[in-house]
């Protein structure tokens, strides 16, 4: 409701001043009649303002909008209505945008909603049924079609193939679903339709209770002031006072107006929403998306970083990180064979292997009579020989003679190959770090004046402490849902600004949460909403930029705003000892506010040096096979 009369009120000035501009300087038109427009601009539109205004400062809330208000009373009495209706413009303008960015919480949610299917395929018998997804009752059977979205919590009854959960779990990798296995609400399926049984209603499913959280997070995110209010709070009563005193040394209330006439806080209406402006383009330029420009007041202030795992410090893609061999086998001859095979399979680890074959330069050999049968592996003849790749726990069911063989268990995903009837390697697996981790991580604390670092994770906590010490962050929480990353957020930002960089649905609570929310890419639409910024090429080099970006649009805000608040204080000195009528203070308040915006407008055009971040190579970030 807010966000629509400032809309419209916004829409009437520009109309308004569009018509005067039009009457009077185009078609000559007298300036009685010309100023009608005007006149039902500060009626209508400036009316309500004023009035909201004066309920602010029944409530002691003194920013710069209420010299605003003061100042459309006072051209009113001056008789200059073009000033007071283009103060009605800025001042509407901008709490129409100020109302938009509240706003985005509820397109966040909206995001969420679009996001799960509405309609369900249940299976009853053999028929399949589409329902209303708010019918699926618990123990109803449902068919989820490749791409599809999972609509609720249940267990995998028929089927074999992969779901994207990383979104929701904060596992890197898509994960392999057999008869048996888990499913979540919200996963993105692969490309083989799963029949799967629920477990939980749509509204108690694991992707209802992310909504649930985000909405309280919505609810609950604390509004900080902004950079012109926080100027405005000193600004405003010091111009009212100094006119106040010219009033009552010369007895002559035209001092006063003329006082409130330089006093037009335009340097903060315009010259701090131009700088903004400027900075989001430049942004652009450099594929950073700025959703809430707010977030560019707020970057340089943020003294605690906390990053999500995968996709941000990391790619989100299985990396063969270790080749264990077994006695009497070799490792080409094995990589070669077990390649062969996962050439034809669908699951989350096959194409690091592939890969992996390919970098170590052996020649692709064929793979006949391929099988995989329910809970054993996948199995094939490559040259002869039989080849099985499967898990440590069917090893243990169906070859509990191979079990001694194999090594301890480690912090990563694994698979077994067995090489006719003998065990022949195990494969370890890591989500592969990105090489410039640590060398960014070390230049946040002297260049951006960061003091704590924090890697939050759904992960797996062997997974999050490996990559901790890779990449050099001594703070670390892993296996966290949704509910307890966005309490942690919301803890450390009571402490100091946050800055929280991640990428999935998961992410989107604790997004939202911290003081300025940073998105990785734009693979989800939640998160994207969630963020007040979007790098769109997941980048660290650009996370880097979008800082300098804030800093210097902050800087040149700031020398805008208090340069032309300055030169205003100067300017009213002179009015109030009658050197400056209402008339020249106009003037002069028009020069002050162009020399202002000329500032402001330096913020869209790139600096020669963006960024001070330089990526060395180092070889401890860098994972060997």
């Amino acid at each position: 409701m807010v966000l629509r009369k400032h809309t419209w009120i916004a829409f009437l000035a520009a109309i308004g001043l569009g018509c005067h501009l039009l009457a009077r300087y185009v078609f000559n038109v007298e300036a009685n009649f010309a100023n009608i427009p005007l006149w039902l601009t500060l009626a209508i539109g400036g009316t309500p303002l004023c009035w909201d205004l004066f309920k602010h400062a029944m409530k002691r809330e003194f920013g710069s909008d209420l010299l605003a208000g003061i100042s459309i009373i006072t051209s009113v009495l001056l008789g200059e209505y073009l000033a007071g209706a283009v103060i009605v413009l800025m001042l509407s303008g901008g709490e129409a945008l100020e109302s938009y960015a509240v706003s985005q919480a509820s397109s966040v949610l909206q995001a969420l909603a679009k996001r799960m299917p509405a309609v369900v395929h249940l299976k009853v018998g053999i028929q399949l049924r589409d329902i209303d997804s708010s019918k699926l009752a618990i123990g109803d059977q449902v068919v989820i079609y490749p791409h599809e979205i999972c609509p609720v919590d249940g267990l995998v009854v028929e089927g074999h193939g992969s779901m994207d959960e990383s979104f929701l779990t904060g596992e890197p990798y898509r994960m392999s679903k057999t008869p048996g296995s888990t499913v979540l609400s919200g996963a993105i399926n692969g490309e083989s339709a799963f029949t799967v049984e629920a477990q939980r209603e749509v509204k108690d499913s694991r992707y209802a209770k992310i909504m649930k959280v985000m909405e309280q997070s919505s609810q609950s995110r604390p509004r900080l002031r902004r950079l012109g209010d926080q100027l405005g709070a000193i600004y405003t009563p010091t111009a009212i006072a100094i006119g106040i005193v010219a009033w009552l040394i010369s007895g002559d209330p035209i001092r006063f107006l003329a006082v409130m006439v330089v006093a037009t806080p335009c340097p903060l209406l315009i010259g701090i929403p131009v700088a903004i402006i400027g900075a989001v383009s430049l942004a652009a330029k450099r594929s950073i998306i700025v959703r809430d420009p707010a977030i560019l007041e707020k970057l340089s202030s943020c003294r605690t970083i906390i990053f999500d795992k995968t996709g941000t410090l990391t790619y989100g893609q299985p990396h063969l990180d270790e080749q264990i061999l077994g006695n009497g086998f070799e490792f080409p001859f094995v990589l070669q064979s077990t390649a062969a095979l996962e050439k034809y399979s669908k699951h989350p680890l096959a194409n690091a292997i592939v890969e992996a074959a390919k970098a170590a330069n052996l020649v692709s050999v064929e793979a006949t009579s391929i099988s995989e049968r329910p809970g054993e592996g996948l199995r094939g003849i490559i040259n002869k020989h039989e080849v099985l790749i499967t898990s440590r726990n069917a090893v243990a069911k169906h070859w509990p003679n191979l079990t001694k063989l194999l090594p301890p268990r480690s912090a990563g995903l694994e698979c077994i190959v067995v090489i006719d009837q003998k065990y022949a390697a195990t494969y370890r697996f890591r989500d592969v770090p990105r090489p410039d981790g640590k060398s960014f991580i070390q230049h946040l604390g002297p260049n951006h004046n960061v003091q704590k670092v924090i890697l939050l994770s759904g992960d797996r906590q062997e997974e999050v402490a490996y990559l901790a010490k890779i990449v050099g962050v001594e703070e670390i929480y892993a296996e966290k849902s949704p509910e307890q990353k966005l309490a942690i957020v919301e803890q450390e930002t009571r402490r100091a600004p946050t800055l929280y960089v991640g990428d999935g649905i998961n992410d989107a609570p604790s997004l939202m949460a911290a003081t300025v929310g940073l998105a990785f890419g734009h693979n989800s639409d939640v998160t994207t909403e969630a963020a007040g910024a979007v790098v769109m090429d997941s980048s660290l080099q650009k996370v880097d930029e979008l800082l300098h970006i804030g800093a210097r649009m902050r800087r040149i805000a700031l020398q805008s705003a208090v340069g032309g608040m300055a030169l205003s204080m100067i300017g009213m000195i002179a009015a109030m000892f009658g050197y400056l009528t209402p008339v020249a203070g106009a003037m002069c308040q028009e020069l002050i506010d162009v020399l202002a915006v000329v500032n402001a407008l330096r913020a869209a055009f790139r600096p020669k040096f963006l960024s001070d971040y330089r990526h060395e190579s180092n070889a401890s970030n860098s994972i060997q096979s």
